[in-house]
C-alpha cells in the first residue's frame, strides 16, 4: 500500500455490540478485521460494550462504554454510550480515517455520531436477520416493522453498506434498503496450508470419538431460530442406525431446552453440550474431527461458523434455499436437504454409508468456500482507501 494511502487511513476504528467475551459470528468478524489491519501495521481500534469479569489483551486498543445485560438475550449487553462522558472524551481525541461498524443498534448510532463530527466516511456491514430477532423477543409485529425502518435508516446515512455474500441482498431489499450494496465476504482464521489428516485423526482421538463413529458438530447460538429441533430429532431417528457422537458449541436461551429434548429422545449417550469456547484453538480441534458440520439454520444470513468448517475440510448439511446455503453446491462442496427430519435423517444415513461423498466434499468446501482473512483484510483496506478518496473528492466539490 502507497504510504499516501496508509495516511489516508489514520486510526481505523470497527465498531461493534459484541466482542469476546461475548462471541458469536460478528464478533468473530469484528475480531478478525481488527487483528489483521494491526498485522499490516496500521492503527486500528475496537469500539464495543463494556463486559464484567474481562480483561482486554489485544495487541489493538479496546474501546468499552457502559453496559448494562440483556435480560432475555444473555449474555448480550445493552450498550448505553450516551451517558458514558468517558467514551466521549476517549473518541473525540481519536484521529479517524474511516469507521466501520458492524451493528446498527448502540455501537453503529456511537460510530454515525462520531463520522458525522469528523467528517469522515462510515462503512456497515449489515450482518443478521433483525426481524426475526425483534419478532422473537417483543411479540408484537408492529413494533418490530418500527424497529426494522430504524435499523434501515442508520444504513441509509452510511457512506457505503456492505452484505457478507450476494444472497443477503434479498434480506435487506425485504426490509426496505433500496440503495446501492457491495458484497465483501467473511473470511476465516483457521485456513491450513498443511496436511490435515493427522491432525484430524489426533483431534478425534482426544475428544474419544471411535474410529468408525461419525462425528457431527454445530457451532452457534443456542436458539430455536438456527433450528437445532430438525437436529435432534433427525438424529434420534437413525440413533439406532448410525454409529456418531455429536456435539454442541455455544450458549443461548434456548440450551437448557435442547439438552431437555436431547435427553427425551434418548441421545444423552450420543450427544454433548460443550457451552462457550473462547479459545480458538480449542475450537478448531472440534472442526478437525467433525465428519459433518450441521447447519439448517433458516435464520442466519452469511454464517462463519460455515467457512470456518470448510477450511478444516468438514462439509456442511444446509436447508436448500436457505439464504445461509448460497454457497453450498449439493453433493460437490456441501449436502442440502429439505427442511424436514426425514430429510435429514436419510441424508445421514446415504452419507454415513459413503464416506468417500463426505471427503470429497469437504476437500471441495475447503477450496470453494473458505477464504483467509488476511486476504479479505487486503480487500477491505483497498475499499477503505476508495471510499475516503470519494469522500474527500465530494467534500472539495461542495
Amino acid at each position: 500500500m502507497k504510504e499516501e494511502d496508509r495516511a489516508l487511513l489514520k486510526t481505523i476504528g470497527i465498531f461493534n455490540d459484541s466482542f469476546p467475551p461475548i462471541m458469536d459470528g460478528v464478533a468473530v468478524a469484528a475480531q478478525n478485521y481488527a487483528y489483521w489491519i494491526h498485522q499490516k501495521g496500521l492503527p486500528v481500534c475496537v469500539v464495543t460494550p463494556w463486559a464484567p469479569n474481562h480483561v482486554d489483551r489485544e495487541p489493538y486498543p479496546v474501546h468499552r462504554y457502559t453496559s448494562i445485560p440483556v435480560v432475555i438475550r444473555r449474555p448480550y449487553r445493552l450498550g448505553l454510550p450516551d451517558i458514558d462522558l468517558r467514551i466521549k472524551e476517549t473518541l473525540d481525541h481519536i484521529p479517524f480515517g474511516i469507521i466501520h461498524a458492524h451493528c446498527p443498534f448502540s455501537s453503529g448510532t456511537l460510530a454515525r455520531r462520531i463520522t458525522k463530527q469528523q467528517g469522515i466516511p462510515l462503512v456497515a456491514t449489515f450482518h443478521s436477520k433483525f426481524k426475526d430477532d425483534f419478532e422473537r423477543a417483543i411479540h408484537s409485529e408492529r413494533i418490530a416493522r418500527f424497529m426494522v425502518k430504524e435499523v434501515i435508516r442508520f444504513f441509509k446515512k452510511a457512506d457505503e453498506v456492505w452484505i457478507p455474500q450476494a444472497a443477503v441482498e434479498e434480506t435487506i431489499r425485504e426490509y426496505g434498503f433500496k440503495g446501492h450494496v457491495e458484497v465483501v465476504d467473511n473470511g476465516s482464521d483457521f485456513a491450513l496450508k498443511e496436511d490435515l489428516d493427522p491432525l484430524k485423526k489426533a483431534a478425534r482421538e482426544k475428544l474419544g470419538v471411535a474410529e468408525k463413529e461419525l462425528m457431527f458438530l454445530f457451532v452457534g447460538q443456542h436458539i430455536w431460530e438456527k433450528n437445532p429441533r430438525l437436529i435432534l430429532e433427525g438424529l434420534a431417528e437413525i440413533k439406532e442406525e448410525v454409529a456418531f457422537k455429536m456435539f454442541f458449541i455455544g450458549t443461548g436461551y434456548a440450551a437448557l431446552e435442547m439438552k431437555a429434548l436431547s435427553d427425551e429422545l434418548g441421545l444423552s449417550n450420543k450427544i454433548r453440550f460443550e457451552g462457550m469456547i473462547l479459545n480458538r484453538e480449542k475450537l478448531k480441534e472440534y472442526y478437525l474431527a467433525a465428519d459433518l458440520f450441521l447447519f439448517p439454520s433458516l435464520y442466519d444470513n452469511a454464517p462463519l461458523v460455515v467457512r470456518e468448517a470448510a477450511a478444516l475440510e468438514t462439509p456442511s448439511i444446509m436447508v436448500k434455499g436457505s439464504t445461509a446455503a448460497e454457497v453450498v453446491q449439493d453433493g460437490v462442496n456441501g449436502f442440502l436437504i429439505d427442511n424436514t427430519t426425514t430429510a435429514f435423517s436419510e441424508t445421514i444415513k446415504t452419507l454415513a454409508a459413503t464416506p468417500e461423498r463426505i471427503r470429497q466434499a469437504g476437500s471441495c468446501a475447503s477450496q470453494s468456500i473458505s477464504r483467509s482473512w488476511e486476504s479479505v483484510t487486503d480487500e477491505v483496506l483497498d475499499r477503505y482507501v476508495h471510499i475516503i478518496k470519494r469522500k474527500n473528492k465530494k467534500k472539495r466539490i461542495i
